[in-house]
This record gives structure tokens, sequence and C-alpha cells, in this order.
């Protein structure tokens, strides 16, 4: 079954086959994009992290809660006997009426700013570009059409939060903090419930059924999802609304609701808490600043929609990565001067390479290689690749400027903002260090597959890119 396609947010670039393709096709018109089988070791790893995922952020939420971050806390207690599994459920905030109120109502004004707000600010802010705009080419051969209106949503919504923190009242900025346990229980229902949602619409409506993987294995399916591009009508995309709205768009606020409380508690919001707000507001920035960029990267290029999106949005991004700023309301920090001036040093640095090489690589792509990296022309290697409907399509790799360095030299630039973020923290505690942990393993691991899928994508062309340029993070180490 395929759902039809309006022509204002879908161009097909020529007529696509049925759904799937055979076995002894995928080789030959290149297998990229997720995988069509699954190995052991994958769906280990797949069924793992669906049951210990959840657990996960349930354990460091309730480090901070009952045992004021400290993370073997709960594992030394219990293991003592001072407590039980079931006393640390006990005292567990519940799910409320209120939690879910204010969850719903922040849900539905991010959907009505993304589906009835309609960019404007691409007209007034220079180099900005927001508005419709087109994606990359799906497996299937068809470019999507987006409405970039994020960083419009940031500034609406942040400007609220100051309005009312400043001059309305209608509620305390405390608000996400005095709810984040209820406020958890929400967020875990409306992914999950997203996640099943997006399962069963592959199965019975797809958007585009060419371009839908199903591995057989339920697990998998499940998890890494199958449609790749899931839309509701002709504009809610499953994967642009969940990636940037609600959760990175609520990072920010959150951090502001952690600060408000820290105020509240000791009388002051200290240098470290003011520097992880305005390290971290950075990348939230820069993120919906370059939302027209991401559209051309792994998370929408590569990834099909399933709990691995859905839910992680939800939960695990909103939840663990603003662990610092939870740490610093239960164990307030004063760096000194000199240490501030570090970590917000390092903080810069990392985001200077990672937005450079991400501008490299944007200007190559934008002008076709008719461009300067660091006062010259970018050298290139000219590769081919096939999309599922036989059609061959011409890229470019370039092994210029940072990305002759290092293949993934802004991973390298993201790693250390991420360090900063932590090093803000102090040494007092490993649980706001989980996160520059958790980069590291995602982002290397997200080599690794990017590079399996180019490897798919490209064949021999993409072996003699990783020949010209043999690091993939660290030049000369790694």
């Amino acid at each position: 079954m395929r759902a039809a396609q309006s022509s204002g947010a879908v161009t097909r670039q020529r007529k696509v086959s049925g759904n799937g393709v055979g076995p002894g096709e995928k080789e030959q018109l290149g297998q990229w994009g997720r995988a069509w089988e699954v190995d052991w070791f994958s769906l280990a790893s797949v069924v793992f992290l669906l049951l210990c995922a959840p657990l996960i952020v349930f354990y460091f939420v309730m480090s901070c809660d009952q045992f004021q971050c400290a993370l073997s806390g709960p594992l030394l207690s219990v293991y003592s006997g001072k407590t039980s599994v079931g006393d640390i459920w006990e005292r567990a905030p519940s799910f409320s009426g209120t939690a879910a109120g204010i969850y719903a109502a922040w849900v539905c004004f991010q959907v009505f700013l993304y589906l009835c707000v309609p960019d404007v600010c691409h007209k007034f802010l220079l180099g900005y570009v927001g508005g419709v705009q087109d994606g990359a080419r799906t497996p299937a051969g068809l470019i999507n059409k987006y409405e970039v209106n994020g960083l419009q949503a940031w500034i609406i919504t942040h400007a609220l939060w100051f309005a009312n923190a400043n001059y309305f009242h209608w509620f305390s900025p405390t608000i996400i903090f005095d709810h984040w346990i209820p406020l958890l229980w929400c967020a875990n229902i409306l992914g999950y419930v997203v996640a099943t949602f997006a399962m069963l619409k592959a199965y019975f409506f797809p958007t585009n059924a060419s371009d839908c993987k199903f591995t057989g294995n339920f697990f998998y399916d499940y998890m890494m999802g199958i449609e790749f591009n899931p839309r509701i009508g002709k504009w809610f995309d499953f994967k642009l609304f969940f990636n940037g709205r609600p959760g990175i768009v609520a990072w920010t606020l959150i951090n502001l609701s952690f600060a408000a409380k820290q105020r509240e508690l000791y009388g002051q919001v200290t240098n470290s808490m003011i520097l992880v707000n305005v390290l971290q507001a950075i990348y939230v920035l820069d993120f919906f600043w370059n939302e027209s960029w991401y559209l051309k990267t792994i998370d929408i290029c590569h990834d099909h929609f399933g709990w691995y999106l859905g839910w992680g949005d939800c939960v695990w991004l909103p939840y663990l990565y603003t662990l610092q700023g939870l740490y610093l309301v239960y164990n307030p920090v004063q760096l000194s001067t000199g240490n501030a001036i570090g970590v917000l040093l390092l903080g810069l640095i990392g985001y200077y390479i990672f937005r450079v090489t991400n501008h490299q690589k944007d200007l190559f792509r934008r002008t076709g290689g008719s461009c300067r990296i660091w006062g010259r022309k970018p050298e290139y290697i000219e590769c081919t690749y096939l999309s599922t409907d036989g059609t061959k399509h011409h890229s470019k790799l370039m092994i210029s400027g940072f990305w002759g360095l290092a293949r993934h030299f802004n991973y390298t630039g993201d790693l250390m903002g991420s360090l900063s973020y932590c090093l803000a923290c102090g040494f007092g505690h490993l649980l706001p260090y989980f996160y520059v942990v958790y980069m590291s393993i995602l982002l290397i691991h997200r080599c690794v597959r990017d590079e399996h899928r180019c490897l798919s994508k490209y064949g021999n062309d993409w072996r003699r890119y990783t020949d010209a340029v043999a690091y993939r993070l660290v030049p000369g180490v790694f």
C-alpha cells in the first residue's frame, strides 16, 4: 500500500518501482540507508537498549533526586541493606494530572509553531536559511520539502518564557524542575506512543512505501524504524519535528529552570551554572540557525524513524543531556576565575571547530566545489552511487580544510564542547561526566556506522577517500 504524495512536499526524481527490491538487487543498487538484515550482535544490542535505556534514565534521575547525584548511591544503598529497590520506587514522585497537562500543552504548542506559523526569520536575519527547503535525496530517489522554522519557534518560546518570568507570572520559572520526575513519565508515554504509531503506520499507510525497510525482526524494526520519512499530511515530518522539537527547544528552557531553582535554594546562580547555560545555549542556537543544513546530516539522511529517534528525542535527550544543570541544583559549584575561563575557552574552541568544519562541508556542497577553503580551491574525489530505482547519481567528497585532517573532525569539536559542560561541574561526582562518555561512544559508533553506509553507497570511491584521509577523529591518533 502506498500513500499518495503531495507534489508540493516531495520531488520524485523518476518513477520508483514497487516496495522494496529483491535480495540480488540490493548490492547492485547500493545498500545505503539502514541495514536490510540483522546480525546477532545488532539484535542483542537493540534488545539491551530497549530494556535498559529507560532504566538508565530512571537511575540517573533517582540518583539526583534521592542521593544528591552520587552515581553509586542507589547501588551502595541497596547493597548495604539501607534501602531497597522498592523503597526507591516508592519515594519517586508519581505520574500527575498537573504534569500531564503541562506536557500536553508544551507538545501542542510546539506542534502549533511547527505547522501553523510559517518562518519569517529568513526574511530579516542576514545569513539565516529558513522557510521551505529541500532535504537530501532518499534511497528511493525522492527529495522531500521541509518547513524550516525551528529558530523562530525557539525565539517565540523563549520570549514567552522571559515575559512570564519578568511580567506575567503565570507560572514559576522553576516549574520544570518542580515537576521533573512526573514529566518523565509523560515523556515516556509520548515516546512509546510515537514509536508504536510509526511502526503501525509503516505497515498500513506508509508515506512512501519505497523508502521502507523491513528486516523481519520485530525488535530491530521497532527500535531502528521502518519508514524513512514518516509524515502526516503535507508538512508534519516526524523526524524533523521530534529531532528538534520538543526536545532541543526544551533543552535551554530546562537549564533556565534549573538556574531559577538554584537561585531559589541558595540565593544566587553560580558561575558554573551560567557556563552550562551559555555553552549549551550556543549549541542549541547553532542547531536551529543551521536547521536547513541539518536536513543533510545522518539523522535525516540515514536513520529511519522508530523508537531510537521517537523515544530518544522525547526522553533520553531532555533528561540526560541536561544532567549538568540538574547536578548543579543539588551540588552548586563556584569555579575559580581561572578555571571558569578555561572551561569557557575549551567550549568556545570546540564550538569553533564544530561550526567551521560543518560550514566548510556545507559551502563545498552548495557551490559544487567552486569555492575557497583555507584560501585555496578545495580538492575532492569524484564518486557515483545508485538509488534503489537504478538511477546513477554523482557526488564529491572533499579532502581539504578540516576534512583533509580527519573524516569526522566536526565530531572532535563536538566532543571538546561536551567535555567543557562536564568540567564546569568540577570533580565532586562522576554523574556529570556521563554526557562526555556517552557522546564519545555515540559519535565513534556514528563514525563506524556512517562509514559502513558510505562504503555500501560509494564502493571503491569511498576506499579512495579513506586512503586520502586516513584518520577518523584525531589526526595522527584515530
